[in-house]
């Protein structure tokens, strides 16, 4: 397993670095192509390499067109498998981090919740990637009071941290009709306002929480931004 994770790791690192030269060929195809359109003459520092560059452009297609990056690998095979979730504390949690964590457990589909205990975080992401997670949560408190989420996809991320503010959980919500069993149906998503490139990239790391449901489900989940502020809401 040791080794398979260090293979990864360079494969990772490997595709990661070739993204600067990508770029620069993708940079002086696009000076060919506005040359051939507009019929101007090749730049200068190009007329050496004009023929290979013609003809691979005359190659591309919808995929190769535009280089990829390791952003783009991130979740490439998420849609050929279902979310795996662990959902953990901080040492030492409160008693209200341990109901916060539970609630979230009823959130996320197919997630399961561990005991930190004394295992450092390092140790908890190799079992994770040992048994085929997609993804590990681990919440955090500022004196009893919930604060924080750190959300990191598997196996080499991308991890996000979300500050959170006015927790209310299910048991501080008097309305006895909340307190039944909730449904495991997977929700629908609502992403609101996630507009901008990295706004896309934390719908990207939200949705992927979450497996495909079904048509006919009732269930609903939104995520709203407003002013760099996530409201979150669950509707069954």
């Amino acid at each position: 397993m040791l080794r398979r994770n260090i293979r990864l790791r360079r494969e990772y690192l490997y595709r990661k670095s070739l993204e600067g030269k990508e770029r620069l060929l993708y940079e002086k195809k696009r000076k060919i192509r506005e040359a051939l359109e507009e019929g101007k003459p090749f730049p200068t520092e190009l007329r050496n390499e004009e023929a290979a560059l013609r003809k691979e452009i005359e190659l591309e297609d919808e995929l190769t067109a535009v280089p990829r990056t390791h952003i783009d690998d991130e979740y490439a095979n998420a849609s050929e498998v279902d979310p795996k979730i662990l959902i953990t504390t901080s040492r030492d949690p409160s008693a209200p981090l341990t109901q916060f964590a539970k609630e979230l457990k009823i959130v996320f589909p197919n997630a399961q919740r561990m005991n930190r205990g004394g295992q450092v975080i390092s140790e908890i992401i190799e079992t994770c990637r040992a048994h085929e997670f997609t993804d590990v949560i681990l919440v955090h408190e500022h004196r009893g009071v919930p604060d924080g989420l750190i959300i990191s996809h598997l196996p080499f991320g991308p991890t996000a941290y979300f500050g959170l503010l006015n927790v209310v959980t299910r048991h501080e919500i008097r309305d006895k009709k909340t307190m039944g069993t909730m449904p495991e149906a997977y929700p629908h998503i609502i992403l609101n306002n996630f507009t901008t490139k990295l706004g896309e990239r934390t719908a990207n790391i939200l949705k992927h929480l979450f497996p495909v449901p079904k048509p006919d489900t009732k269930r609903v989940v939104t995520f709203a931004n407003q002013s760099d502020y996530i409201s979150f809401r669950l509707v069954d």
